[in-house]
């Protein structure tokens, strides 16, 4: 299963290529997990009703990770990995928590995601 992050998502919405075509393939085979965080962002970033309730629609599609104590377990991993020194704040190490725990695949633009996160959680078109 494959995590889209809040830029893959952007660049699906804006229509952009490669990402829109090979993301629509992902989501008509159901191999898309979302997760609170990056639909928090997406919807934070939404410039109207209209984009707000497409992105929603969305978010009552596709799979879902449930994940409680997301953000003290990405606290933890923060710590840990001291990513603050890596300036990866909190949304992108709950993130990074979700890919690991679930054993999912990532694909982000996030260049400090990509030099953190292990290869074998990063997801190539």
């Amino acid at each position: 299963m494959i995590i889209l992050d809040t830029s893959v998502w952007i660049e699906y919405f804006k229509g952009n290529e490669p990402y829109s075509q090979e993301v629509q393939v992902l989501i008509d085979a159901r191999m898309i997990y979302a997760i609170e965080p990056i639909f928090g962002e997406l919807l934070q970033g939404a410039l109207n009703k209209r984009e707000r309730d497409y992105i929603l629609k969305f978010w009552k599609y596709l799979s879902k990770i449930e994940e409680p104590g997301l953000f003290i377990h990405a606290g933890e991993l923060s710590f840990d990995k001291k990513l603050v020194s890596k300036d990866i704040k909190i949304i992108d190490a709950s993130i990074i928590h979700c890919t690991i725990k679930h054993n999912c695949k990532l694909w982000t633009l996030d260049k400090k995601i990509i030099n953190f996160l292990d290869k074998k959680f990063l997801y190539t078109n």
